[in-house]
């Protein structure tokens, strides 16, 4: 069986979860004998040396509009559906704010997708998505889709409340690299050390957690490289933080483990968020999450979280408070480790293949 990733072109220069979900599922289903190979929206893709296609993104149909017109073979994809509405209306700054704030969600989107184009940060790859739109892009790829391949049973319904589609869903979870993280040695954690890891930009609302803290007795960690586009965003984080906030650039995955076994809470006050990665890998090694309330997240975390509203930094300082406070939880690592691991992601997809090709 090969199978064909089709993925946005800046997934190395500018990563993120997708980035980890796309290495970590390819990995492990070549374990599983399946040829994988990741391919970049924009190049050329030999379709007929694939028996299936996997795509990825149905937020970014620009992408995917052209692959799924032209491939000829079966494919299925993995829509990581993301809502940017409440931030585009209500936080977003300068002239970008302005445009987006009475725009609809599909609106936004387009807006922003051929600004990049337009101002040369990313690639047009389908030019049919001009005239199509947003919305009708991503509907008529899903109405091709032989599967759909959510995140979780919150984004299915997400998805099937807004379009119709004839594909077969199955839910395949974000994971974790159990190689990597796992909770197997008791360690004593500070209870004011509090870390966040991911990306600095406004969809993750570092600055509202910055304010939660700032000049409080916790001791927050960001770690994280400003993303593309954000650096005034990064600037006013740094401008506003208190001496017990601390910046750190990206680091490998490896290089986090240290700061998992030590920091007692993990925080992702994000204004979406599908699950939080980095919320996963902490609870794995056995960090207190408060992760955001928008989005998907409660289907991951369910009860063995703390959750806070993105909007409100007294209540992203609330739930941290009560996460400093809490006795240590495994039923989340547990949970993590049994549930949520890229070797079921890749033993489900997996199933979804050969079903797909056996017809």
């Amino acid at each position: 069986m090969k199978v064909g990733f089709i993925t946005r072109s800046t997934l190395q220069t500018v990563p993120g979860g997708d980035t980890i979900q796309i290495v970590q599922t390819v990995r492990h289903l070549r374990m599983l004998g399946v040829e994988a190979d990741i391919l970049s929206a924009d190049a050329a893709i030999p379709y007929a040396q694939y028996d299936l296609l996997h795509l990825f993104n149905i937020t970014r149909p620009a992408d995917l509009l052209i692959h799924a017109q032209r491939c000829n073979i079966p494919y299925v994809i993995s829509p990581i559906l993301i809502d940017y509405s409440e931030y585009d209306r209500h936080y977003r700054k300068g002239f970008s704010g302005w445009l987006l704030r009475t725009g609809s969600p599909s609106f936004n989107e387009y807006i922003k997708t051929t600004a990049r184009w337009l101002l040369g940060h990313d690639k047009l790859v389908s030019r049919t998505y001009l005239w199509k739109g947003q919305r009708r892009s991503m509907q008529a790829i899903l109405q091709g889709a032989s599967a759909v391949l959510p995140n979780s049973v919150a984004e299915q319904k997400a998805i099937q409340a807004t379009f119709s589609t004839p594909a077969i869903f199955t839910t395949v979870p974000n994971g974790i690299d159990t190689s990597l993280f796992s909770n197997n040695s008791p360690v004593d954690r500070d209870k004011n050390s509090v870390i966040c890891v991911a990306r600095i930009e406004g969809i993750k609302n570092q600055l509202h957690l910055i304010r939660a803290l700032n000049d409080t007795s916790f001791q927050l960690k960001l770690i994280g490289a400003a993303a593309p586009g954000q650096r005034k965003y990064y600037e006013q984080c740094r401008k506003e933080a208190a001496s017990n906030v601390t910046f750190m650039e990206h680091i490998p995955q490896e290089a986090l483990l240290e700061y998992y076994r030590s920091a007692a809470v993990h925080v992702l006050p994000s204004w979406f968020e599908t699950c939080g990665l980095s919320s996963l890998e902490a609870g794995a090694m056995g960090c207190t999450i408060v992760v955001t309330a928008k989005g998907y997240t409660r289907d991951y975390f369910g009860n063995n979280a703390f959750y806070a509203d993105p909007a409100s930094p007294a209540s992203i300082h609330d739930a941290i408070a009560q996460a400093a406070l809490a006795p240590s939880n495994s039923e989340l690592a547990k949970k993590i480790s049994s549930d949520f691991t890229w070797q079921r992601a890749a033993s489900v997809t997996f199933n979804v293949y050969q079903k797909i090709i056996s017809g």
